[in-house]
């Protein structure tokens, strides 16, 4: 491939990723935070589909897998070396069966290990990403492959499509009958993948300019994702406007913060022998672009947190913080605001401190859940600060330190709105390519138990509304159910939340009627969480346009089964109102008769309920309404009794005895 070949660069989720990113409309933010600070998410939704495969090189093997996948009902297991792209072009082979998506068939991922997300039911032409590539070792990928054994058959029988990304290094433990189905993709030409990125920023160089030693080695082993950091340095040093105006510059300062970083952190750390020292590299390095006075406010606090003792001479008597500031390089601007000399030395900082001194992770855990809501620092300063910190937590694998954070500042939130760096931790902790798993799952486990505030409630549910709705709908239910079933403020908030992310997809809606109708028949206490939910989601107002009339039944069928309460009213006066005022829901009245199976004190109760909203409105249509519920009520009845008759009538049950 040449340089002047059209090159498109993979994967907005992990390995090369770049650009703006997706809108998510935040209404605790009011903006694109997510975008505008570049952080790499999970979502695989068809604007970040688009603009993926504008970036997408594809790779060897790619060909055979897209005609092997055309066929409906068939399933294409791919395999490659880490760094390569691998999940890049599984998405893009499931987006070009239908890069328009104008079929209405679904594109969602399959969750690798949870299995609380309802039954796996596809349709014919639905599409499915299954992620295996963090499994780490035989148990878990043979279980793994058993789940993906049930699914392939289900997708076969449906005509759908799945394409699922396998592990790397357990190809000893492939399953024999998984064997045919799997595909080897290469490695996309790095140079073509950095070429792109460039070109997409609207870079002007020349071909030439990317012929040098360095870089070419970095292009040839270099995993996607730093290749996309690549590109993103070289924008970076271009919009910051303190490393020159030609391209050579900047690429120049792009490389050597790839390469040479963490050798001079190291050096400078090495150097800078005290506490106090080294507690400012860091400060400064965590809360860059923030004003110097905040730093060194930010700066005490974490001497304080880790237990340096204050010198007893007064600050007049030793180095001002200026001189400090000089020593260890770091810039204040004009604004006011410090920032370190180099391109991303600030990352580098940080970087290292989380992977050299583990014995402080837990205090540098409780100095950053401290200095978050440091007063100086604006909306943004906050959110940089959740990304910063998400980033060296998740480095370390310690997930636990970024949900407790999470939990914490939620906690605290005061008024109806959750605190936004909650819901931004959560966020980013969802949309980690492996830790994604772990917070959907210490999420189920905090809806589904224990006494959550209502703050954390709140931020629970704008995370499965605002992100889990999208990438991982059905999870995003369940955790939603659990929590709009608990008491508290909160709670009618993520019911407002679930009864909306049902309404945006038929079998969504379905899927929820299901599971409250089944919870229906536990014991009456604990049933009538659910049962509420449910009368309220099978209102009129809240059905499809045109209704779905056997979901409904179903439901309908569950609600007049328990004995009869006064959450009936409002459900069936919704529908009766319905009827007199859309005819295309005039069938919903004698529907509603069917679904109480003749039972006489269903039937009794909606006579009642029909006799009330009658008395409400003289309209005509609403006399007629009426007239026919009225009479669909007379022949259940009838029929219940001549069905009674014809088997030898006995003594009246209890129920109808009531």
């Amino acid at each position: 491939m040449s340089d002047q070949d059209h090159v498109t660069v993979n994967d907005p989720r992990g390995p090369v990723n770049s650009g703006d990113g997706p809108q998510y409309n935040n209404h605790y933010y009011g903006a694109d935070w997510m975008s505008r600070k570049e952080v790499e998410t999970l979502r695989i939704v068809r604007e970040d589909r688009v603009r993926l495969a504008d970036r997408f090189v594809r790779p060897a093997g790619y060909h055979v897998a897209a005609d092997r996948l055309k066929e409906p009902g068939t399933v294409v297991l791919v395999d490659g070396r880490p760094g390569s792209g691998r999940r890049a072009a599984a998405i893009m082979l499931l987006h070009g069966l239908a890069p328009d998506d104008d079929t209405g068939a679904r594109f969602d991922e399959l969750p690798a290990a949870d299995q609380d997300a309802g039954p796996f039911a596809p349709g014919r032409g639905d599409r499915f990403l299954l992620d295996l590539s963090g499994i780490r070792d035989e148990e878990t990928y043979a279980k793994a492959q058993y789940d993906l054994a049930v699914r392939r058959s289900r997708v076969q029988e449906a005509g759908a499509h799945l394409v699922a990304v396998l592990p790397s290094g357990l190809g000893h433990a492939h399953a024999p009958d998984l064997e045919p189905h799997i595909i080897g993709l290469g490695r996309p030409r790095g140079l073509a993948v950095l070429t792109r990125y460039l070109r997409m920023d609207r870079m002007v160089f020349r071909p030439s300019d990317l012929r040098s030693a360095e870089l070419r080695q970095l292009c040839d082993r270099s995993p996607m994702r730093e290749l996309a950091k690549l590109a993103r340095l070289v924008r970076a040093a271009r919009d910051s406007g303190r490393f020159g105006t030609g391209f050579a510059g900047w690429l120049d300062q792009a490389v050597h913060a790839v390469t040479d970083r963490a050798g001079e952190v190291g050096k400078q750390v090495a150097e800078a022998r005290s506490t106090a020292e080294r507690a400012l590299l860091l400060a400064a390095a965590v809360f860059e672009g923030t004003r110097a006075d905040t730093v060194y406010e930010v700066w005490r606090g974490l001497l304080r947190t880790v237990g340096h003792e204050e010198e007893t001479a007064t600050e007049l008597a030793g180095t001002d913080f200026g001189e400090r500031l000089t020593a260890l390089k770091i810039e204040r601007g004009a604004d006011g605001r410090l920032r370190f000399e180099r391109l991303a030395y600030a990352d580098a900082v940080r970087t290292y401190f989380w992977a050299n001194f583990p014995g402080v992770r837990d205090d540098l855990k409780e100095w950053i859940g401290s200095a978050a809501g440091h007063l100086d620092l604006n909306l943004d300063d906050r959110i940089d600060l959740v990304i910063r910190f998400s980033g060296c937590a998740l480095a370390v694998e310690r997930p636990d330190h970024l949900f407790d954070l999470a939990v914490r500042w939620a906690d605290g939130a005061t008024g109806a709105a959750g605190d936004p760096r909650a819901v931004a931790a959560l966020e980013l902790g969802l949309s980690h390519e492996r830790f994604g798993g772990w917070f959907r799952r210490r999420i189920y486990d905090c809806a589904r138990s224990g006494s959550p505030s209502d703050g954390l409630v709140r931020v629970l549910t704008t995370a499965c509304c605002q992100y889990l709705g999208t990438t991982h709908p059905e999870q995003a239910l369940v955790r939603l159910h659990h929590l709009a079933v608990r008491g508290g403020g909160a709670a009618r908030e993520a019911r407002d939340g679930l009864f909306e992310l049902a309404g945006r997809d038929r079998r969504l809606h379905r899927l929820l009627i299901d599971r409250l109708s089944e919870r229906t028949h536990r014991a009456p206490r604990a049933a009538t969480p659910h049962l509420r939910l449910l009368t309220e989601l099978l209102t009129s107002d809240r059905a499809g346009d045109p209704p779905s009339w056997p979901d409904l039944f179903v439901g309908w069928e569950a609600v007049f089964a328990r004995p009869p309460t006064d959450l009936w009213g409002p459900l069936v006066s919704s529908w009766l109102t319905g009827a007199a005022e859309d005819t295309t829901r005039e069938m919903a009245p004698g529907l509603m008769v069917g679904a109480t199976h003749g039972r006489a004190p269903a039937l009794h109760r909606l006579y009642a309920i029909a006799c009330a909203w009658a008395r409400t409105a003289s309209h005509p249509a609403r006399a007629s309404v009426a007239a026919r519920f009225w009479k669909d009520i007379d022949q259940a009845q009838y029929d219940r009794a001549a069905d009674a008759r014809r088997a030898g009538a006995g003594p009246r049950t209890t129920e109808e005895a009531r």
